[in-house]
């Protein structure tokens, strides 16, 4: 396996393991398919993406993207890691991540975070073992599919250069 900043090429295939995670309602409250046309904002330049591959096969991939539009913010993003069914278990998720802490880094950004179901336990040992904290939890978040559902907030400090 091999990891590497993500292109627009990697679109179809980001798209299908997003739509698995959309399909199987263990990771996001999305609940519309999103379509290659839906995450070609991803490739901004601003927010770094990255995939996980093997043998030309994108396995995983991780995403940021803004936090909130106030200035203050602007080195805090948001983020997202998304592992294909077929390869969960491999440590195709873990190297996304740290991919992806790494190109957040370079591109400027000093925290990065996020928010979990409770009850999406490999995604939490996940995070951990990358160096995030559970800071606090969300009751009644939002509703996925009429039910509410709690949400774990996670964080992480990141290396940066002070100018």
């Amino acid at each position: 396996m091999r990891a590497r900043p993500a292109t627009p090429a990697e679109g179809p295939e980001i798209v299908r393991i997003y739509n698995q995670g959309i399909e199987e309602r263990i990771a996001t409250f999305e609940t519309r398919p999103r379509s290659v046309e839906d995450i070609q904002a991803w490739f901004d330049g601003a927010y770094p993406t990255v995939v996980v591959e093997d043998n030309d096969e994108v396995l995983a991939f991780a995403t940021t993207s803004a936090y909130s539009p106030r200035g203050c913010y602007a080195g805090v993003a948001e983020f997202s890691v998304y592992t294909a069914r077929e390869a969960r278990g491999r440590g195709a998720g873990r190297m996304a991540m740290q991919t992806l802490i790494e190109a957040a880094e370079r591109a400027g950004f000093w925290k990065l975070v996020s928010r979990v179901f409770v009850e999406n336990a490999p995604s939490r040992r996940l995070l951990r073992s990358v160096g995030f904290r559970e800071v606090g939890v969300h009751e009644k978040h939002a509703r996925l599919d009429s039910v509410w559902r709690d949400v774990v907030i996670v964080e992480r400090l990141l290396t940066v250069s002070d100018p």
